[in-house]
């Protein structure tokens, strides 16, 4: 049995001129949550369909559990796909809805495993109720129900809560969590939302423009982004413009970071390691504050530049106002140095 579900080589396809997915090399681990993360049309959709078996690849090759894909039909491909817009057919209840698939592959036990499917996403006693009288959060619990109760060897979700408001997104984004840990199955997750996927995932790849920035753990993306790309997606960024000796880079703001690199960088300052403690460092006028309860976002203007603070517990933030002048200081270890 293979390590990985998943395994693309050398992926490309092209729509109407334009290059969707350009040269891509991915795995995903058999049992991983793994999430493919970037922008309006960077190729995550497109990557989705491929492995669905809705599209075929210009180039490159395609495995699912080890076995080549090359022109095995979508039925035929042990996956199942949850779309944003649930999908359901109207004319069915929920529970016809679940067995849809089940019915297809002439099961056994139908009606048992339909009613372990939807007890499993929290709609037990829900298989007779019309699904255009469910809300928004209950139809896309039955689209789960029907995706997993054929027990796929891979789930591929296409931003499936993007249609819901906050607080649904939120505990579906637990309960898919859950479901997918019970199960062990492998989950490849479309989102163009950071923090979704950061905090859904066992790894993310980040696309842009139809290739792959970086592949990585929510805290090795976060924490060391391999682009300036990446840097600026996956969480708030201050950058810096520099150059590097071999010991140092100095930027034109006077500031000084040991790097071995040398010649032009850029230099990543995560909103959070920035302090308000009114030591020595750089002076800064306030120009905006934005409350978020657990935290405070700030927006400096030091000289030409501005500055993105998060403060995590409100502290240093307490008792500023707009206009007032404070300090800003760093940690050199707390500035990470990019290569451009």
């Amino acid at each position: 049995m293979s390590d990985f579900d998943v395994r693309l080589r050398a992926v490309t396809k092209t729509f109407g001129g334009r290059r969707a997915l350009d040269d891509v090399t991915l795995d995903v681990r058999a049992g991983e949550f793994f999430s493919l993360l970037g922008p309006s049309g960077c190729g995550k959709t497109s990557l989705l369909r491929l492995l669905a078996g809705f599209d075929v690849p210009d180039a490159g090759t395609i495995e699912l559990a080890g076995r080549d894909m090359r022109g095995v039909p979508p039925h035929r491909r042990d996956v199942n796909l949850i779309f944003q817009n649930y999908a359901l057919f109207p004319h069915l209840d929920a529970g016809s809805n679940v067995a849809f698939g089940l019915r297809l592959q002439g099961a056994d036990d139908i009606s048992g495993r339909v009613a372990r499917a939807l007890a499993q996403v929290g709609l037990g006693g829900y298989e007779r109720r019309s699904t255009t009288t469910l809300s928004g959060g209950e139809q896309q619990r039955v689209a789960i129900a029907r995706a997993l109760v054929t027990r796929p060897r891979v789930l591929l979700l296409d931003e499936p809560l993007g249609a819901l408001d906050l607080p649904l997104r939120r505990g579906l984004q637990e309960e898919l969590r859950r479901l997918q840990r019970e199960l062990r199955m492998t989950f490849v997750y479309v989102t163009h939302d950071q923090d979704e996927a950061l905090a859904l995932s066992d790894r993310v790849a980040v696309l842009r423009d139809g290739r792959v920035e970086q592949v990585g753990t929510p805290r090795e993306i976060y924490e060391h982004p391999a682009t300036r790309f990446v840097a600026g997606f996956v969480g708030a960024a201050n950058f810096l413009d520099g150059t590097g000796d071999g010991l140092v880079v100095r930027t034109e703001d006077g500031l000084v970071v040991p790097s071995p690199v040398r010649g032009p960088v850029t230099l990543l300052v995560r909103p959070e390691k920035l302090r308000l403690d009114g030591g020595v460092g750089c002076p800064a006028v306030v120009q905006e504050i934005l409350y978020h309860g657990s935290t405070t976002r700030l927006v400096l203007r030091a000289g030409a530049r501005t500055w993105v603070v998060e403060d995590l517990h409100g502290g240093a933030a307490r008792g500023l106002r707009v206009g007032q002048s404070t300090t800003l200081s760093w940690r050199p270890e707390d500035v990470q140095v990019l290569e451009r």
